[in-house]
């Protein structure tokens, strides 16, 4: 019993030296090395004092714990977002995490979960400290052989990285706890001089202070509409299990709204975000600078960053008005983006149910702003930004397009709810998951195009993107971070402002169709509609 005890605590010791940080690395190889942390912490044990040595092992013990549990979640990160967990700015998101999980599998199921990752972290950090306790015990009883070992083992890991030997592509002769410790210091150190780097960027914007009658000259008396598609990814229109799909849908989407008197342009934009974390990409969008993670996106909506919404609001032409059926509570940055007015999801009139995290329907979120803005008689034309939430994760399950005149107060979902996937079964197969995935980008894109064909006129732009990729069980591991954006208009004046940008026509961009970087998108956009060659029109009342 002694023995496989002592085994046992050598193994865990071991696995939590050599435990990669990525999936993609986690292979039966990846633990089939020699890890240098190991030799040297023998040799420690070896010539400290007995008090001290302890002290050393519980110490130990504790850091290994806390560095399996950061890799743990750097498995989770780069599975989801496609980075590693940042131990400076991404706890917030645990409690993102949690809200996840309780709209996945229920309160008392997020509950449980909770409770017994909690109740795991403790044992793995008790469990590693009496490990390494117990090994540093065995090294100073049988000191003699301990010491031979440990030269023995310690000239292999010389001879070994000297010849580059490797084991299953990884070197036999591993540092690995040695490079992650130092990249989570280079990481801190990095996200530290960023704040104050970021707040000297944010400082230089070339559009604050331009007039209000030169501000978006080219749009004034029209209803602007901007709005994102959760999760909606250049993978939907390109990886081949989805491409027919997505693009019959956007095919048919161009064809439909030609024949309502629209026509389009499309691009790619790169995101700063992957998976999740949308409010980065929104504030990308609106900002003009490159907010990828939680403390610039605090800095920027703190302070009083030009904004697009500021751009339309400032000329005094426009109501500005944000449609957020994911936003459940108080969301101060709505102030910092200039809307005038804020529908949330407790504004709305909804009273049918949840699906999974989505709080309501595309559907319904479209038919609430056409009932309290957009259908209503105003002096000033719109400037709206719609979330649309249907294609979030965990994407079961989903509704389905019925009747305008159907929507009602979304009770009628009830039923559509209770007939849909549910969650848990579809995220036993990642083939399923893709599945439904692609059939939320359908919904969403088909009831947008709806909308515009129902109730969009002369005056409407549409301006819709998404905000990132969808998670690695859908994009796999090559997947880039670029978006699809539109921009659709009945007037031609409005699309002719942007003919220099390269935009393929229609809903679909091309393989070959410019991609820019999200941030640069304001100011190209205030730029082609701002004063310059075109007609200007004189606001009108819808």
């Amino acid at each position: 019993m002694t023995t496989l005890t002592t085994a046992l605590a050598a193994v865990l010791v071991l696995s939590a030296l050599l435990l990669p940080n990525a999936l993609t690395r986690l292979t039966p190889g990846a633990f089939i090395r020699i890890p240098v942390e190991a030799i040297f912490g023998a040799a420690a044990f070896l010539v400290l004092p007995p008090r001290g040595r302890q002290a050393a092992a519980v110490l130990a013990g504790v850091g290994l714990g806390l560095l399996t549990v950061l890799n743990f979640l750097d498995l989770g990160f780069n599975a989801v977002f496609g980075r590693s967990f940042n131990p400076v700015l991404d706890w917030i998101l645990l409690d993102d995490g949690e809200s996840f999980l309780r709209d996945s599998v229920g309160r008392t199921g997020a509950i449980l979960v909770v409770i017994a990752v909690v109740v795991l972290v403790i044992a793995l950090f008790v469990l590693m400290a009496l490990a390494v306790v117990r090994l540093s015990r065995l090294i100073t009883r049988h000191s003699a052989a301990a010491t031979r070992t440990t030269l023995v083992v310690g000239t292999a890991w010389i001879i070994c990285t000297a010849l580059g030997v490797q084991v299953a592509g990884a070197p036999l002769a591993s540092r690995s706890t040695a490079d992650v410790v130092q990249d989570r210091v280079d990481g801190v150190n990095a996200t530290l001089k960023d704040e104050k780097a970021f707040a000297r960027e944010a400082g230089v914007d070339g559009f604050a202070e331009t007039p209000p009658d030169e501000l978006l000259t080219g749009l004034r008396g029209k209803d602007v509409i901007f709005t994102f598609i959760e999760s909606y990814g250049r993978t939907a229109i390109e990886d081949p299990e989805m491409a027919s799909h997505i693009g019959a849908v956007l095919a048919d989407g161009t064809r439909r709204l030609r024949a309502a008197g629209y026509a389009s342009r499309s691009g790619w934009l790169t995101s700063p975000t992957y998976g999740a974390g949308s409010w980065l990409a929104h504030s990308t969008f609106a900002t003009g600078l490159w907010i990828d993670n939680q403390q610039r996106y605090r800095s920027v909506t703190a302070g009083d960053r030009f904004s697009l919404v500021s751009a339309f609001r400032r000329t005094d032409a426009w109501r500005t008005v944000g449609i957020m059926p994911g936003v459940t509570k108080a969301w101060p940055e709505g102030r910092f983006y200039g809307f005038d007015k804020v529908y949330d999801s407790r504004d709305v009139g909804y009273e049918g149910p949840k699906f999974s995290w989505s709080t309501m329907p595309d559907q319904y979120a479209l038919a609430a702003f056409e009932r309290l803005e957009h259908g209503r008689p105003g002096d000033k034309p719109l400037m709206s930004e719609i979330i649309l939430t249907s294609s979030h994760n965990p994407w079961a399950p989903l509704p389905r397009t019925i009747g305008w005149d159907e929507v009602g107060d979304g009770s009628v979902y009830n039923a559509i709810e209770k007939a849909g996937k549910d969650p848990k079964q579809v995220w036993k197969d990642s083939g399923h998951v893709r599945t439904e995935y692609c059939r939320s980008i359908e919904y969403s894109l088909n009831t947008l195009v709806s909308y515009v064909e129902k109730y969009g006129n002369k005056n409407t732009v549409l301006i819709f993107l998404g905000d990132h990729e969808p998670v690695r069980t859908v994009t796999g591991d090559s997947a880039s971070r670029d978006v699809p954006i539109a921009i659709v208009a009945r007037d031609p004046a409005v699309l002719d402002r942007i003919s220099d940008w390269g935009w393929q026509e229609g809903l679909k961009p091309g393989p070959d169709t410019p991609v820019w970087r999200m941030d640069a998108f304001r100011d190209r956009f205030l730029t082609a509609y701002g004063t310059g060659p075109g007609t200007t029109s004189s606001s009108a009342p819808r």
